[in-house]
């Protein structure tokens, strides 16, 4: 099941890992090798001292210039820890796994994506030690697929298109585009792509745009993943409807009870904090007895 934007954003590779040497190739025009296979390893980088770093998607692509390892971050936001990170990820998977990584960032957010895309050297002034350039994906490079046409030409990158531009004038031709190209292939690859759609789109018109037309395509919503499309909607509105109840009465939301409220996935539980959020004088005392 997908529950969010940063999920979405990299599992749409590992439905379709070819989706992603397309994209350095087409988008970003990265001279990438065509791949012979590509297969997913395990994301788990944990090492024995419990330190616990995991990759969001981790892919290993045979190609006749030899073995890759695809390594997909879905980035939200700037986040300069991972300019730590990210290079210990490359150096570990290499020394694991003895083939060459390559770094690719996905994000929704133009000013992410500027951030990423600089350099990450390590080192000092005039000798860098190490070099790590990531390739990043963003709504600044990944084509506008607005016509039903090219969208059934590849519905996976008019898919992948959809979750970065989803926002603004553009996302209704987008979204219906992508719609009628769904009807095209078949429905449980369709069911999985909508979840992946739906998770991405963050602005409120756009999303209920999105599930209109979706409640159009019967076999979809007869699919067993549109309950839980339906299930996180819900989910999503409870917690959402919580917290703008306290913010309304004016009674502040410390972050640890705005993360507690946004990570239960309970609907009961939502349902029961909502009702006690009406006459709450503390954000604290949603959670009175637990």
């Amino acid at each position: 099941m997908v529950g969010s934007s940063h999920e979405a954003l990299h599992r749409i590779f590992q439905k379709d890992p070819a989706l992603l040497t397309r994209a350095l190739q087409r988008v970003l025009h990265v001279p990438f090798p065509e791949p012979r296979e590509i297969a997913a390893l395990n994301v788990d980088l944990t090492e024995i001292e419990p330190v616990e770093r995991r990759v969001d998607t981790l892919l290993r692509a045979e190609t006749g210039e030899g073995t890759y390892l695809l390594v997909v971050e879905s980035q939200g936001k700037v986040d300069e820890r991972k300019r730590g990170s990210w290079p210990y990820y490359l150096s570990y998977l290499y020394e694991k796994y003895r083939c060459e990584p390559v770094l690719i960032v996905i994000t929704q957010s133009s000013a992410t994506a500027r951030w990423a895309s600089r350099p990450i050297r390590l080192g000092f002034r005039d000798w860098h030690s190490l070099t790590v350039r990531p390739l990043v994906l963003g709504p600044d490079n990944v084509p506008v697929i607005a016509d039903e046409r090219q969208a059934e030409r590849d519905v996976p990158l008019a898919v992948l298109s959809a979750m970065t531009h989803g926002r603004g004038p553009q996302a209704p031709a987008i979204l219906e585009g992508l719609a009628t190209a769904l009807r095209t292939i078949d429905p449980d690859s369709a069911a999985v792509f909508v979840q992946f759609v739906d998770s991405c789109l963050a602005d409120p018109q756009a999303k209920q745009m999105w599930r209109d037309l979706m409640t159009a395509i019967q076999y979809f919503w007869r699919h067993p993943l549109a309950e839980q499309v339906r299930e996180e909607g819900r989910i999503q509105e409870c917690q959402q409807m919580t917290l703008r109840i306290l913010e309304w009465r004016g009674i502040p939301v410390p972050d640890a009870v705005r993360e507690r409220v946004e990570a239960c996935s309970d609907l009961g539980q939502l349902e029961v904090w909502a009702q006690r959020a009406v006459h709450a004088l503390d954000a604290a005392e949603l959670f009175t007895g637990e």
